[in-house]
C-alpha cells in the first residue's frame, strides 16, 4: 500500500518531497504526492509575522493528516511551530543540508545598498553587520525573489543556501558563516511529519539521520524556552553538540548570545531559559514594536 505524502505546491517544496519519495522508493516503498495549498502560499503581500508566523505553511498539512486525507507531510523543519497538535509525530529527520544563509547579488558586492528579506532575524543581523544598508520586505518563493532582484527592485536578497542547492540554482553571491549570521533554528533540515501509526512510523523511520535529529532537537529545546517564533530576531545553531544562540533587537544594535557545548536536551533547555532571562527586554520590545501581544 502506497504512502500518501502531502506537500505544498512550490517548486522547493516539491523538490524536497521528491527527495523523500526517491529515498522511500529505494526501500521498495511506493508513494503518492498530494499537493495542498497553505495560507503562507496564498498570502504573499505581507510579512510572515502579520499572518501568524512560520506556522502558516504547516497548518493545512497538519489538518490533512489528522483528517486522513494524507498519511504524512514533508516540511522544512524551520517552518514547524514549537507546539504541535496531538496525534502527529516527527517520523523522520533527514540528513541535514547546509544551515547557512546566502547573500545573492548582481554586480559588485561593494555596490549593495538595498537588500530584500522579510525575516526579522536576517534584517537584524544585516543591520548589525552594516547599519547603513536599507532593508526592504521581500516575500514569495525562491524564483520570485530572484526575479525581483533581477528586475532591479533589490541589489541583493537573502536566501537559505540549502534551498538553492535543492533547486539546483547557481547564482552570484556569498555564503554567510553560521557563527556570524546565526541561522534560524532547524534551517537546512527536511522532516517528515506523520500521524502516530506504528506501521507508518516504522517505514518512515528508515529515513531518519540520528546526528541531525540530535542537533535540531537541541535547537528546538532552546527555541521552546525562548518563544518569539519569527516575531523576534533570533538565531539558534547546533553542530555536533556545539550551540550558538542569539537574540537581537529589531535594529541589530543589541545582542544577547550563548556560545557553548551542550551535552543533553535538558542542558539545552536550561540554556534557553538563561538566554530568555537575559534577552527578555529584547523579546518584549520586538513584540511591542510589531504590535503583537506576547504571552509566555
Amino acid at each position: 500500500m502506497s504512502i500518501k505524502i502531502g506537500t505544498r505546491g512550490s517548486r522547493l517544496a516539491l523538490a524536497q518531497t521528491s527527495t523523500v519519495c526517491k529515498k522511500l522508493a529505494t526501500l521498495g516503498i511506493d508513494t503518492e504526492q498530494v499537493i495542498i495549498s497553505t495560507q503562507g502560499d496564498t498570502t504573499t503581500g505581507v510579512p510572515l509575522h502579520e499572518i501568524g508566523g512560520q506556522g502558516v505553511f504547516v497548518r493545512a498539512l497538519d489538518d490533512a493528516i489528522l483528517a486522513g486525507q494524507i498519511d504524512c507531510a514533508v516540511h522544512s523543519m524551520k517552518d514547524i511551530p514549537t507546539f504541535r497538535p496531538n496525534g502527529l509525530i516527527t517520523a523522520a529527520v533527514l540528513k541535514r543540508d547546509s544551515t547557512a544563509d546566502y547573500l545573492a547579488y548582481n554586480g559588485s558586492p561593494d555596490a549593495i545598498m538595498v537588500i530584500g528579506t522579510s525575516s526579522t532575524r536576517r534584517r537584524a543581523q544585516l543591520l548589525r553587520h552594516d547599519p547603513e544598508i536599507s532593508i526592504k520586505d521581500l516575500r514569495g518563493n525562491v524564483d520570485t525573489r530572484i526575479r525581483k532582484m533581477a528586475a532591479g527592485e533589490y541589489d541583493a536578497i537573502m536566501l537559505a543556501e540549502a534551498g538553492l542547492t535543492r533547486l539546483g540554482i547557481r547564482i552570484p553571491g556569498e555564503r554567510l558563516q553560521p557563527d556570524k549570521f546565526v541561522p534560524a533554528p532547524n534551517q537546512g533540515t527536511i522532516v517528515v511529519v506523520s500521524r502516530t501509526d506504528p506501521s507508518l512510523m516504522e517505514r518512515l523511520s528508515h529515513l531518519d539521520h540520528s546526528p541531525s535529529r540530535t542537533d535540531v532537537a537541541v535547537e528546538r529545546a532552546v527555541m521552546e524556552q525562548l518563544g518569539g517564533g519569527c516575531f523576534t530576531p533570533l538565531g539558534i545553531y547546533c553542530h555536533q553538540g556545539h550551540l550558538i544562540a542569539e537574540v537581537l533587537s529589531l535594529d541589530g544594535t543589541r545582542t544577547e548570545r550563548i556560545d557553548t557545548d551542550v551535552k543533553s536536551i535538558e542542558q539545552a533547555r536550561e540554556l534557553g531559559k538563561l538566554l530568555h532571562e537575559r534577552a527578555k527586554d529584547l523579546i518584549d520590545d520586538a513584540y511591542k514594536k510589531l504590535g503583537i501581544r506576547y504571552e509566555r
